[in-house]
């Protein structure tokens, strides 16, 4: 299938917080999308989530080869080999910055990017920012927060439900920055001209429900004014983090 794609974006500084760790970024001609939520004190977060934005979308705009590749698992598609370099080289940026520079020991980030392929698109994810995909007006998740949380869900320790009500929701367990080597989790998911999808900051996806942004996205003409409203609603529903939605709509060719 020939496609095309039409994006648009959005970050909010928020309620409460001070400054906007959150950073996102993408290239239409290379279909590619990043939104990375940082984490660190000092605004180290905000350095560590530009820096990744910056680094993946360079290496794609550069000559991306799977060469490059040094991942766990050769079986997948190359562009998740390439999504898997990015990311890897992004972390490596993050780490040495945060050596380099004592006042941002410790800094990281959380990243959700997709890459198009021709039929398919990849996903390459750390942490609790996330991808959802609207069909057919059905919204799916595509990720799985790399959260504390959510391990107790998979464990059986904690139900969804009370996952969702948790004071440890915004402790996750992978991130990029962190630590000297990160294997990202890899995924590809089909193609279908009229789908949306959403990649968002947890300062969005912990506060506004499925049933709400389903709502807001059904019958999007103007991107650009459907993230307006999603990050309004976010303030609306009391977000206390930083807030940030990408949206990107496929086109037939």
């Amino acid at each position: 299938m020939r496609f095309t794609v039409q994006a648009a974006g959005k970050s909010d500084i928020g309620c409460v917080r001070t400054n906007n760790e959150d950073n996102f970024g993408y290239d239409l001609e290379r279909k590619i999308f990043v939104v990375c939520d940082g984490m660190g004190g000092e605004a180290a977060g905000e350095v560590a989530s530009k820096l990744a934005v910056h680094q993946i979308l360079s290496y794609f705009r550069s000559e991306p080869s799977i060469a490059d590749d040094r991942g766990e698992d050769r079986q997948v598609p190359e562009s998740s080999r390439l999504l898997r370099v990015a990311t890897q080289l992004a972390n490596r940026s993050i780490y040495d910055e945060a050596l380099a520079n004592p006042q941002h020991k410790g800094m990281g980030t959380t990243v959700v990017a997709v890459l198009f392929d021709e039929d398919s698109f990849s996903v390459a994810h750390l942490g609790d920012s996330r991808l959802y995909r609207i069909r057919e007006k059905l919204m799916e998740q595509l990720t799985t927060d790399h959260s504390l949380v959510m391990e107790q869900v998979r464990r059986g320790l904690l139900t969804s439900e009370e996952a969702g009500h948790s004071h440890m929701q915004n402790l996750i367990t992978k991130a990029l920055g962190v630590w000297e080597t990160v294997e990202p989790e890899l995924a590809v998911h089909s193609v279908r001209a009229g789908d949306l999808l959403l990649l968002c900051s947890d300062g969005f996806s912990r506060f506004v429900p499925e049933e709400k942004t389903l709502a807001l996205l059904s019958g999007c003409e103007n991107l650009q004014q459907c993230c307006d409203s999603l990050i309004e609603s976010a303030k609306a529903m009391g977000s206390d983090d930083n807030i940030t939605c990408l949206v990107v709509r496929i086109l037939a060719a």
